[in-house]
């Protein structure tokens, strides 16, 4: 007998299928190893963006409050993030998101309110730092051309297309290399930028720097209030749960080294920069260190030149929670695990350049960077990043450890980080708003800055 005509076409179809599911089932489990985690850390929080409004952070809190808040935020930080990574399946299951674990711990109102800080962060994120490499990318530009007629705005547009490329990439362990790239372009960003900064000081007549807060009292309490802003969106990680995901068993150790070594790149070049920034300015330097530097010109298109590579790279890593909102419910359960399907790659297409196209917009309407800096970090990193991390890992281990000396101690220290850095959130989005008020007053959208 001779099989019907369709039976090939059926073998063939149900072995696609097969091969469907099992790709489907491996994607369940991450792949990434510690050394992976460590990139896309790093490149989430050491960005040029975050670290370049150091110096100009101390310079509004002055030395010994600006050193304290500094040293402070980045062993937080630290703390908060290995609090997150140790829920990693607290309760049995596997949270893939920072929204999944928050309504794991918090039910319904933890999953929406962690879904708005998160798109807050991401957003207010990506502005500033299209806005910073809109700035690097001028700057580079202006040096070859001196009397070029191109504005930041045209730099911040070309800088969003390129992003739209890389926002096709489907999802965060696929931009391993790229994120690679961006953690060596922050090691070469701090470096020469640290360097350039003890040379342009050691060429400033060192008497006519100043380190006293100038302006009136009203002032000098905003602009501190702006400087705690800065802080803590310079250690903004709203990601990390996603990142978690994509990193093999023992995932919990795996995460732990990683960040562990993400936070040795981060303190070598965030302590490192701010204090330098700030001994060779004064009160007198820009909220973007690289605007104070003068000499040599080459060397200031090569930081210019690793900031943008970097920049990129977390750019990348902030968007996505927002691409997998949308995603999430425009793609059935059916075609979510065919990734070549044409359908998938339209709506991701459409999403993404809707996005883009917001992002670029506000970036070049309103090229206040520091402001943003502020804002984002106030409302959107200092919820995420300090204040749900104490509280969540007390609420879910709670029954674990209740009664305990240990378990008190914690309890003590996490009620700490969230009423200090619940008070930071307030007065840091009270000083941001000011100054974003006064700037929009100052210069009309569109200003090249």
């Amino acid at each position: 007998m001779t099989q019907p005509p369709n039976s090939t076409e059926a073998a063939e179809e149900e072995r696609q299928q097969v091969e469907e599911l099992e790709e489907a089932e491996e994607d369940k489990h991450g792949k990434g190893t510690w050394k992976h985690a460590a990139v896309h850390v790093a490149t989430t929080i050491a960005t040029p963006a975050a670290y370049a409004p150091l110096p100009f952070a101390l310079a509004s809190l002055g030395w010994p409050l600006g050193v304290s808040s500094l040293v402070g935020a980045t062993l937080a930080t630290w703390y908060s993030s290995l609090l997150i990574a140790s829920l990693w399946k607290w309760d049995g299951k596997k949270h893939v998101t920072y929204r999944d674990l928050a309504q794991s711990i918090f039910g319904f109102w933890g999953y929406w309110s962690i879904a708005f800080f998160q798109q807050v962060a991401s957003v207010g994120n990506n502005i500033a730092i299209q806005i910073a490499a809109g700035s690097s990318l001028k700057a580079v530009y202006k040096y070859y051309h001196k009397d070029g007629d191109l504005t930041l705005q045209h730099f911040v547009m070309f800088f969003g297309i390129f992003e739209l490329f890389l926002s096709q990439l489907p999802d965060i362990h696929s931009l391993r290399w790229v994120n690679a790239l961006c953690t060596f372009s922050t090691i070469g960003f701090a470096a020469t930028t640290i360097g350039v900064t003890i040379y342009n000081g050691k060429k400033i007549d060192r008497k006519s720097i100043s380190y006293s807060l100038d302006g009136s009292s009203s002032s000098k309490i905003f602009r501190a209030f702006n400087a705690l802003g800065a802080i803590a969106f310079s250690f903004g990680d709203a990601m990390l749960p996603e990142i978690q995901n994509t990193v093999r068993e023992p995932a919990k150790k795996n995460v732990y080294k990683g960040l562990s070594a993400a936070y040795g790149i981060i303190v070598l070049s965030y302590w490192q920069l701010a204090f330098t920034g700030y001994w060779a300015f004064g009160s007198q330097v820009q909220p973007y260190i690289l605007s104070s530097l003068t000499v040599p010109q080459w060397t200031i298109v090569m930081a210019n030149i690793f900031a943008v590579i970097q920049i990129s790279g977390c750019f990348q890593i902030y968007c996505r929670p927002t691409y997998a909102y949308f995603e999430e419910r425009l793609l059935s359960s059916e075609t979510a695990t065919k990734r070549a399907s044409l359908r998938n790659k339209l709506v991701r297409l459409v999403c993404t350049s809707m996005y883009m196209l917001l992002i670029t917009l506000v970036a070049a309407a309103m090229p206040f960077f520091g402001d943003f800096v502020s804002i984002c970090g106030a409302v959107g990193f200092t919820p995420l990043d300090f204040v749900f991390p104490a509280m969540a890992y007390l609420k879910a281990r709670r029954r674990r450890h209740q009664n305990t000396k240990m378990y008190l101690s914690l309890l003590l220290l996490n009620f700490a980080i969230v009423a200090w850095f619940s008070a930071v959130a307030v007065l840091g989005c009270i000083g941001a708003v000011k100054f974003i008020v006064e700037d929009v007053k100052t210069y009309k959208f569109f200003h090249d800055m």
